[in-house]
């Protein structure tokens, strides 16, 4: 932009204050190339934070002349900007916003530009890694026209958001729907907590397949285990075969199962392996970015295997970041990636050392950062015991919920055959089990917080496993 642009923006903000309240959260002292138009910005914006109205000619003139740091030739330039705000311009007020946000957004993008070779040439603390985040806030700046939600003159914008059906990505477990309003929103970060061996990774590989059988597009993340044997746990869910079995299957009738699946879906899953503790919310962007252009694939919804064993975009793991920090920094970082691709993320992450051993599993218990629990949408923890893991079981419980009440169903059992990867449904009578234990139990915030659950449960859960229907 040239300087006629940016001198008219100065004029602007002191002769018209309905375009300066607009503009003016969105300008930035960098903007501004010239030293003594930065130094008029400066002393107008100062006079908008001291006194919320736009200075007058002579005001400025005033504070401008109180700069001891202007040399008499840099007065003697920057009062012939200011008193060239005398003149009158008529400019038509659209034009000239349109106008000031495009001079914003190249000065921002040419200022990333400017930066992100600065951290090529390794000055400065950010990494090469923060490149695209530069570059991408600087293609992100726009003017906000909506300066907040007005209570009595947007009544009907807010009883209209009321009854309008959220997008949402359904689960295949009747429970799971009820707790969270009949399934994921998009734009969120949800978490499973689990001890080592519980159940993390079938969850997500069964939750994949139920989304691929839906008929999305699912790009599964692994940092943990090999591409191949995440595809195995979801053959082996979708096939309906035992993972021994599917070892051993025939080409033929491998063939024909996958071509029911293929038959029974329009959806796409993707699986992605990378070397544990060396990717990140980049390298996810980057992988997104390339399944669009060479295989027209557009993720609906993402897993990633596992959160503890990512990289962070924003800084390097080292001795002086301690693990709150850095893992509330990934957190933070795949919640900001949901809301970009305006995607449900899924991942897990690991219990400590005290929730692996306990049978009522806290937020407390969430390994290496609390900020994890505090960044998620939706976390929730499975339990595993010896008489659970005898009547195939698995039990569920509630931990943060942003989508419905979290006393609602706040324990609940899920079926579990691990043979096939498979998740289900149990029927009612496990759930009244369930909630008589419960009830003989204290509270969580109570000391004995139902720590003695395998103990109590040996005459609790002796119903049946039934799965003649899932067979």
């Amino acid at each position: 932009m040239s300087d006629r642009t940016e001198t008219l923006v100065l004029r602007s903000l002191v002769k018209d204050e309905e375009y300066s309240r607009k503009v003016l959260p969105f300008l930035k002292t960098e903007y501004f190339t010239d030293r003594h138009e930065k130094v008029v910005f400066e002393c107008i914006n100062a006079f908008y934070t001291n006194y919320n109205k736009p200075p007058t000619v002579e005001s400025l003139l005033i504070d401008l002349g109180k700069r001891e740091t202007l040399t008499d030739s840099e007065f003697k330039a920057v009062r012939g900007i200011v008193k060239g705000f005398k003149e009158d311009v008529e400019i038509n007020a659209q034009w000239l916003l349109d106008n000031t946000e495009q001079f914003c957004k190249d000065k921002a993008i040419y200022n990333a530009i400017m930066e992100s070779i600065q951290i090529i040439d390794g000055k400065g603390e950010k990494t090469t890694n923060a490149i695209p985040e530069v570059l991408s806030k600087a293609l992100s700046v726009s003017f906000d026209t909506h300066i907040g939600h007005d209570f009595i003159e947007d009544a009907d914008k807010r009883y209209d958001f009321y009854h309008t059906v959220e997008k949402r990505i359904p689960f295949d477990l009747e429970l799971m729907n009820k707790i969270t309003g009949n399934g994921t929103p998009y734009k969120t970060l949800n978490v499973c907590l689990a001890g080592t061996g519980v159940g993390k990774s079938l969850f997500l590989c069964h939750h994949a397949a139920n989304c691929l059988m839906q008929g999305k597009n699912v790009l599964y993340i692994t940092c943990e285990m090999a591409g191949e044997r995440i595809a195995e746990r979801i053959d082996a869910n979708l096939m309906d075969t035992p993972l021994d079995d599917l070892r051993a299957l025939p080409k033929d009738i491998f063939d024909r199962k996958m071509k029911r699946i293929i038959d029974q879906t329009a959806g796409k899953l993707i699986i992605k392996e990378y070397p544990t503790a060396t990717a990140s919310v980049t390298h996810f962007k980057h992988l997104v970015d390339e399944l669009r252009l060479k295989r027209d694939f557009s993720p609906e919804i993402i897993f990633i295997d596992y959160l503890n064993i990512c990289a962070s975009s924003r800084m390097k793991q080292s001795a002086t970041i301690n693990s709150y920090t850095f893992i509330k920094a990934i957190a933070e970082e795949l919640r900001g990636l949901a809301v970009e691709l305006g995607v449900p993320i899924f991942t897990a992450t690991q219990t400590n050392r005290t929730g692996f051993s306990s049978s009522d599993v806290e937020l407390t218990d969430t390994s290496e950062s609390f900020g994890l629990p505090q960044t998620a949408d939706f976390m929730f923890a499975l339990v595993n015991t010896e008489e659970l893991e005898g009547l195939g079981q698995i039990m569920v419980k509630q931990l943060k919920n942003r989508y419905a009440e979290i006393t609602t169903n706040k324990r609940f059992v899920i079926g579990i055959d691990r043979s096939r990867m498979k998740l289900f449904d149990l029927d009612a009578s496990a759930q009244r089990d369930l909630l008589q234990l419960s009830s003989t139990i204290k509270e969580p915030e109570e000391e004995t917080a139902f720590k003695s659950f395998g103990e109590r449960s040996q005459d609790k859960f002796k119903q049946k496993r039934n799965f003649d229907k899932w067979s």
